[in-house]
Order: C-alpha cells, then sequence, then structure tokens
C-alpha cells in the first residue's frame, strides 16, 4: 500500500461524504510525518452508518467486501491484494467514536484522539499517538508493532508501555 494509494483512497471516501480517519501503520507515519516502513494495508476508522458509501466509494478502485465483521470492522481487498481495514464506530455526543469489540465490550476512540497529520506533503486526519499506543496494549505485538509504538514513544516523547498477552477485561481496537 503506497502513500499515493492512501491519498487515492482517502479522496474518493471524501468525494463520496465520508470522513475516515487513518490508524495503524500508516496513522503512525502520518503523525511523524515520513514513511518508516513498508506497508500491506491501509487501517481507517469511519463511521459505521457509511458502510454502504465507503463500498461505493471503492468499487470503481477494484475493491470489493472480503471480510464482513460488521458492527466491528469492514474488511475491502483489490485483485492485486491491497487491503483496507475499516473500524467501524459510532459517534457519541461528545465527538467520540464508540467501536463494538469481537468478545463484547467497547473501545471509545475520544474526541481528542482525532487529529491530523501529514502523508506525502498532504495533510490527513489520523488517530493521535495516544490512541495508537491504547490500541496495542492488551496482546502479543508483532514485530510491527513493536516498531510503530516505540516510534511514537520516542517521536513524541512519550513513557514507552509494556505490552503483552490480553487481560481480562482490557480493552483494544479491534
Amino acid at each position: 500500500m503506497t502513500a499515493e494509494r492512501v491519498l487515492r483512497v482517502l479522496d474518493a471516501l471524501r468525494s463520496h461524504g465520508v470522513t475516515a480517519s487513518v490508524d495503524g501503520g500508516w496513522g503512525v507515519d502520518a503523525l511523524v510525518g515520513r514513511e518508516t516502513r513498508p506497508h500491506e494495508d491501509l487501517d481507517l476508522v469511519v463511521a459505521l452508518g457509511d458502510a454502504d458509501a465507503i463500498q461505493s466509494a471503492l468499487r470503481a478502485f477494484g475493491f470489493s467486501v472480503a471480510e464482513d465483521h460488521l458492527p466491528v470492522r469492514l474488511v475491502m481487498r483489490d485483485t492485486s491484494g491491497s487491503q483496507l481495514d475499516f473500524h467501524t464506530v459510532t459517534f457519541d455526543a461528545q465527538g467520540g467514536g464508540v467501536q463494538p469489540q469481537p468478545g463484547g465490550g467497547t473501545f471509545r476512540y475520544p474526541p481528542d484522539g482525532f487529529v491530523r497529520g501529514q502523508i506525502a506533503g498532504h495533510q490527513v486526519p489520523c488517530v493521535s499517538a495516544e490512541v495508537q499506543i491504547l490500541c496495542h496494549l492488551g496482546y502479543e505485538p508483532t514485530a510491527k508493532d513493536a516498531h510503530d509504538v516505540l516510534l511514537l514513544c520516542q517521536h513524541f516523547n512519550l513513557a514507552i508501555p509494556r505490552l503483552g498477552p490480553v487481560r481480562r477485561g482490557q480493552a483494544r481496537c479491534a
């Protein structure tokens, strides 16, 4: 998933009235303002009610639904294998986004967790460093996860959290 492709996807969504905040690896890179590693996919936080508009917007790019786990998430892929992972939320009165979790419970993206970053010189909506780190807590991290968390902590001078296996009752982004 290239920076150019990320920007085309965001433009297509915006043209269909969908606001999407970049999350995951590309979200980390948007926050630090540069591409730090190759990306296999693009994670986006979107309103659950935009699921139909998302599919309509991306059909022209060859994307179709590969996994429907709504209301938690929606995964789309194209024929080349590029993947878009939509974390679907319902926005509350304060502007936070509430996402159901696969095992029950919810995760709330706080209103101040939606910020702006930069991809290839373009301003994009993204998820804050603090929320990105929070989303990485509670499960065994991959090498990419550890890279992303360490990079955010170093860039924003944040304490490095202890990453590890899920503990009962601990929320994490799906």
